[in-house]
């Protein structure tokens, strides 16, 4: 059962503590750019561009952390797609 809570933390090189301290750096700014998003559907003048500049933060930190292969690729022509939309 234990091993359950560890595994994955042991495949990227980190303890149960410095995966949940990782987890939690990148959930709280994705739950604040969300609610941000919400904000911005309701009122498209606030929040234009804190959405995308947000995942693309976060997207950078994943790049340098050298995760590869458990993220995404970016869109072709990179993030600055998503300006547009967020």
């Amino acid at each position: 059962m234990f091993d359950a809570f560890t595994r994955h933390p042991r495949s990227v090189d980190e303890t149960y503590g410095e995966h949940m301290a990782m987890a939690w750096s990148f959930a709280f700014p994705m739950l604040l750019g969300g609610a941000a998003c919400f904000v911005h559907g309701i009122f498209p003048f606030l929040f234009e561009t804190t959405g995308s500049r947000c995942v693309k933060r976060l997207h950078e930190r994943l790049d340098r952390r050298g995760r590869h292969a458990q993220t995404q690729t970016a869109p072709q022509g990179g993030w600055s797609a998503f300006d547009a939309v967020i």
